[in-house]
């Protein structure tokens, strides 16, 4: 993989119609916090406008960003999993747009249309796979920088 795939970008024009009719347009403040780690993951975003950091908290007091998202990426999956709370937290890097979605009517509308709720579940799989493997390689260069010192 060498690039994260846009959500909207990947579906088909008409599936992206169907799943668009339930978007809100959003916006957060620079360095407002859009969701913490343990929270109630019930939607999701798609980033318009904007950078987004995913962050993990290492120590009570030190935050580490873990992921930038910009224009186009999808920003919330753990609406998909039980038990539904995030496993991250995200901040607006800087003055963000984004299209929100309410994770029930989304998942109400893959059960009704159920090849866009495959499509959709596909294209979230591949970017969790693209995560996974761009935070492998960030640790994997942390661990070979503090070995080499």
């Amino acid at each position: 993989m060498t690039k994260a795939t846009k959500l909207l970008n990947a579906l088909p024009p008409p599936q992206r119609a169907r799943l668009m009719e339930l978007a809100q347009e959003v916006s957060f403040p620079e360095d407002a916090r859009i969701f913490e780690p343990g929270g109630r993951a019930d939607r999701f975003w798609v980033v318009r406008s904007g950078s987004v950091s995913l962050t993990q908290q290492v120590t009570s007091i030190q935050r580490v960003t873990v992921a930038t998202l910009g224009a186009g990426d999808l920003l919330g999956w753990s609406w998909l999993f039980p038990p539904y709370e995030w496993d991250f937290g995200a901040e607006a890097f800087s003055p963000v747009r984004a299209y929100e979605f309410d994770a029930q009517q989304v998942l109400r509308l893959c059960e009704e249309d159920p090849a866009l709720g495959l499509t959709l579940m596909r294209i979230v799989a591949e970017i969790l796979a693209y995560r996974l493997e761009t935070t492998r390689n960030k640790l994997m260069e942390q661990y070979s920088i503090r070995r080499s010192h």
